[in-house]
């Protein structure tokens, strides 16, 4: 019986069964002694399920998955919840006041993992997310952006040699899923290590709000939630058919001067199609940026100039194996 359910206990509060509770776990003070907590949101559910996680703005000016993770609370009634959701809206708060990627100290939070109680702000930080937070779930969704002026299809990395991640990640219907390797540092990385299956979620630009990005992401955990049995009945229909990446690669201008891109997020390209055009201010001298893979267009930085052979990558694209050959295509 739900009565029967033990409550779920986070930063020193016990969250009933059937019941939302926002919790404020203390991270660390100003020099004002203004102090400075983590948000978390925890909707403890009447019945037996999986613990999931959802966290953004490990990279303070990453802000669609801020309102994802906002909105999944408010539409998500604990009182038919089977398992725990423990959402963390913004988990580099010092970033997100500031509006930057990093932590005061120019750390990457997210290159700071598992993290340590004696160690740097970042470090403190990154410890307290995984006893806090990870240490109390199975499952974990990540929510990032592009980062440095760059733009993302909406796309999931994984771990799609294990079965289970790799069922979740097809579950979440982006565009694009890819089998990504562990970074160093990485919230993924550590919680994989603790046995916690993660998908990590990109899409847009950081750094504003992008609706259709927002729109994926949210879909995308209601089916994930679904799929685990944790809401009744099916999540949103998907839209396309995943494409499952083994590789990605950047394609980069060769020289100075300004790029105007002509592709765009979600095109696909063959071999010597046609990027986008580098010329100096005068238009003296122009080239044509042609890729180098075929694939899908997974990121691209906009339109903007470009100093030396290999400062601004103009775009990403991802590739397929065409089942059942080892043979690329688009």
């Amino acid at each position: 019986m739900a009565d029967l359910r033990a409550a779920f206990e986070i930063g020193g509060i016990a969250v009933p069964p059937g019941s939302r509770r926002d919790v404020e776990i203390p991270v660390a003070r100003l020099p004002t002694g203004t102090g400075i907590s983590l948000p978390v949101s925890v909707l403890h559910g009447r019945r037996d399920g999986p613990r999931l996680w959802l966290s953004a703005a490990i990279h303070g000016d990453e802000l669609n998955g801020v309102e994802i993770v906002r909105r999944v609370l408010r539409e998500t009634d604990p009182r038919r919840l089977a398992g725990t959701i423990v959402g963390v809206p913004i988990v580099n708060v010092f970033g997100f006041l500031s509006e930057s990627r990093y932590l005061p100290d120019r750390r990457d939070l997210n290159r700071s993992f598992p993290g340590s109680v004696r160690g740097s702000l970042a470090s403190r930080l990154a410890a307290l997310f995984m006893s806090e937070v990870v240490e109390r779930c199975t499952h974990g969704i990540d929510l990032h952006t592009g980062s440095d002026g760059r733009a993302n299809l909406p796309q999931v990395r994984a771990d799609l040699d294990d079965a289970e991640t790799a069922r979740l990640a097809v579950a979440f219907g982006a565009p694009v899923m890819i089998d990504a390797r562990l970074r160093d540092g990485s919230l993924r990385e550590a919680a994989t290590r603790r046995g916690s299956r993660v998908l990590l979620y990109e899409a847009g630009e950081a750094a504003r709000f992008d609706r259709e990005s927002i729109r994926f992401g949210v879909d995308g955990v209601r089916r994930v939630l679904s799929e685990l049995g944790m809401t009744a009945g099916p999540g949103p229909r998907g839209e396309v058919q995943p494409l499952r990446a083994t590789a990605t690669h950047w394609i980069r201008a060769r020289g100075s001067g300004i790029l105007v891109l002509e592709t765009r997020l979600g095109a696909r390209v063959a071999v010597g199609d046609s990027l986008g055009t580098l010329s100096d201010a005068l238009q003296r001298r122009s080239a044509e940026v042609r890729s180098t893979h075929a694939g899908l267009i997974i990121g691209i930085t906009p339109t903007r100039w470009c100093t030396a052979a290999t400062r601004w990558p103009t775009s990403r694209s991802a590739e397929r194996p065409e089942p059942p050959r080892t043979t690329r295509s688009a």
